[in-house]
Parts: structure tokens; sequence; C-alpha cells
């Protein structure tokens, strides 16, 4: 498995509408488009490619449900790093994102850090 880059970051907020609007004005960062999720949020872009990804859970939350959900890394590589979770006896979730050719490989490190590595459509064709 090769990691390519960080993808992007992906916090939970109380407040999507003012936050969109924070990262738009003060960041320059522009909302775009998004998968068919079935729960309320909003991609920003920096050019071409969404950096921030929100995901609103409603109004009435503790400030300790407003923190960074996961990071990403899009990488290559796809069967050699799910055989190297599998060897090791690391918990993994498949989950295809709705719209777009992306296989995400779910994570969590020792202290409970969701991460996801995101892979080709193809290179995980067969897996989900």
């Amino acid at each position: 498995m090769q990691l390519i880059a960080l993808d992007h970051v992906n916090l939970r907020t109380a407040s999507l509408d003012e936050m969109v609007a924070w990262y738009e004005t003060v960041l320059g960062m522009r909302s775009g488009a998004r998968p068919g999720f079935a729960f309320p949020g909003a991609w920003l872009y920096v050019g071409d490619k969404p950096f921030v990804h929100l995901v609103g859970i409603g109004e009435e939350v503790e400030a300790s449900d407003l923190q960074i959900e996961h990071f990403a890394f899009s990488a290559t590589g796809f069967a050699a790093f799910v055989k190297r979770l599998e060897d090791r006896g690391i918990e993994y979730r498949l989950a295809p994102v709705p719209g777009y050719p992306i296989v995400q490989v779910n994570v969590w490190d020792p202290d409970g850090n969701h991460i996801h590595i995101d892979f080709s459509e193809d290179e995980a064709k067969g897996a989900v």
C-alpha cells in the first residue's frame, strides 16, 4: 500500500450554515458537490479538491461532540493494505462512496481516531 496524499479533514458541527459561510468567507473555499449521504453536511473545495467535509449533527450537542470526526488519505495498493490489516487482526470497514468511484477502508488507531484510506473503485472491485 502506498499513501499518496492527505485527502481531507472531516468536522462535526452543530452550526452547518455558519461553518460553511466561515470557510467560504474567511478561508476562500467554495461549497461544491457532495455524495448523496443520508446525513446533512457540506464539502468545501480549494480548486477542484474537497479539503473540508462538514457533517451536521444537530443543535443540541455537547462540546465534546464537536471535533474532528476523521481524517483521510488517498492511496494505492488496496489488496495489499487489506491483507496487512487482516494479517494483524485489525478491524476495518469497507464503504463505497455514493456516486463517486471511491472505496473507503475505515480503520481506527489505538487511541480510537477514525481514519479512512481511499482507493479507486477499480482497485477494490469485488471487495464491496
